[in-house]
């Protein structure tokens, strides 16, 4: 069946490099250098230049469902098969999709610091940051798994299957100054230069199974691309039951790489001192767009594919209507039409918008230990592959030179805990953390669950 390689394919795209705005754990760390780039306004009490490539490196993985529940141990291990692992597609696994749920979501994120430094002038705290960003989500529906596992005589809903994908670096200049005593604003301007973005889409998605000889299947599918250089390459395919010809999407080509577009976006932040113990602090994070130049389409002609069986088959005549090799061929154009994509070539520029977060936070620093602080910060990533995560932390700085804490969240896909470490003698700083610990891994250090965190940096400091 297409649908389990479609399947695959989704699952395998998963797999990419993805946009972490930095280490939520850490938020409340006062000497953590690199807190600016989840709010604006957060300035340092030092200078900084951060080592190239390493001064702040983000990566992230969140989803609800994961490793674990594609892969289990094969009950024919031994017996039948040389094979350890199996897919939930396997029919000899109990409960094999009980893992998903109705909708399905993993995203990939990545950020990663090639320049950045920050400094005291013109009033306030500024910083200069060039950094490459990248994000992939996906959406699959419980139903096109319980279709790839059973393919039972039924009716299957599938919906919607959606896989969306960008990268794109940017050049940030930030300012912030306090605004009387208790009011500091800040704000950062962004010149974004795009890499690549790619949607694939696959809606109204249904299969009717009504016995062992008639299918009835039905999607249309779509796939946008904006790469420089960015092309399909189809080939030309005969109909097996005409001999006229259709051309088909057969694989990708990149001619050189380059800048296939530019944006503008903002961070907005603000921070409010109430009192000695009570902070409170907000910030809309990547409000922009990306103009790209051009829009590469591929789409199915979305015609249903009916398979109502081999009749009245006669073997040796390979001419008639009811010869075998007529019905295959019939059979084998239908799908060809079903599943294919075919080139639609460049649509023209398009402009696509970037996913604004919003942050809001809450810091109370105890009066009887002024070293320790507690802090509760609410994070929403807006768009198609909403997003929203509550953590409650707690930091201390037991010395002059080194700070942490420790944090729990629960968000969209799962809940989860972090931590942080920030070491910073004088004229150094570095620091590490995790928003989710790293649970249970497969011998090649795959997580089983698709929740993963790591974040980094080491800077020069003065």
């Amino acid at each position: 069946m297409k649908t389990k390689y479609i399947l695959s394919a989704c699952l395998l795209s998963c797999s990419m490099t993805a946009i972490s705005q930095g280490l939520h754990s850490g938020y409340f760390v006062d000497d953590l250098k690199t807190r600016h780039t989840m709010n604006p306004a957060i300035a340092n009490d030092q200078s900084y230049v951060a080592i190239p490539g390493i001064g702040n490196l983000n990566i992230k993985s969140m989803g609800n469902f994961g490793v674990g529940d594609v892969l289990f141990d094969n009950p024919l291990y031994g017996i039948t098969s040389d094979k350890k692992k199996t897919t939930f597609m396997n029919p000899y696994i109990t409960g094999a999709t009980d893992g998903f749920k109705d909708i399905n979501r993993i995203r990939v994120q990545e950020n990663i610091s090639i320049l950045s430094a920050g400094f005291k002038a013109f009033n306030g705290y500024n910083t200069v940051e060039l950094n490459v960003r990248s994000d992939v989500n996906a959406k699959l529906p419980f139903e096109l798994f319980a279709f790839a596992a059973n393919q039972e005589n039924r009716h299957y809903d599938i919906g919607e299957i959606n896989v969306a994908a960008k990268s794109y670096a940017e050049l940030a200049l930030g300012h912030s100054r306090q605004v009387g005593d208790k009011l500091r604003l800040g704000g950062k301007l962004k010149i974004l230069l795009g890499i690549a973005e790619g949607n694939a889409d696959i809606t109204h998605v249904t299969a009717d199974l009504q016995d062992a000889n008639r299918w009835i299947l039905n999607a249309q599918a779509e796939a946008n691309i904006s790469m420089k250089g960015f092309k399909y390459v189809s080939e030309t395919k005969e109909y097996k039951s005409t001999g006229s010809s259709y051309t088909r999407v057969k694989d990708v080509d990149v001619d050189g790489t380059g800048i296939g577009g530019f944006g503008v976006g903002v961070d907005l932040g603000a921070l409010y001192k109430i009192n000695e113990d009570w902070e409170v602090s907000a910030a809309l994070l990547d409000l922009g767009f990306i103009s790209w130049s051009n829009q590469m389409v591929a789409r199915n002609d979305g015609k249903p594919f009916e398979f109502s069986g081999f009749h009245d088959i006669d073997v040796n005549d390979k001419t008639s209507p009811t010869g075998m090799e007529t019905q295959g061929h019939k059979y084998s154009d239908q799908i060809a039409d079903f599943y294919n994509l075919k080139d639609k070539g460049d649509q023209g520029g398009r402009t696509t918008s970037l996913l604004p977060v919003f942050t809001v936070g809450g810091k109370y620093t105890l009066p009887s230990y002024r070293l320790l602080s507690l802090g509760l910060l609410s994070t929403t990533q807006l768009g198609k592959f909403m997003w929203t995560e509550a953590r409650l932390s707690a930091n201390i700085s037991p010395l002059k030179w080194l700070d942490g804490g420790l944090s729990f969240a629960v968000n969209t896909y799962t809940t989860s805990m972090g931590w942080v470490l920030n070491i910073h003698p004088r004229g150094y700083n570095f620091f590490i953390g995790m928003d989710h610990l790293l649970g249970k891994c497969t011998k090649e250090m795959i997580p089983l669950s698709s929740n993963a965190s790591l974040s980094l940096g080491m800077s020069i400091t003065w």
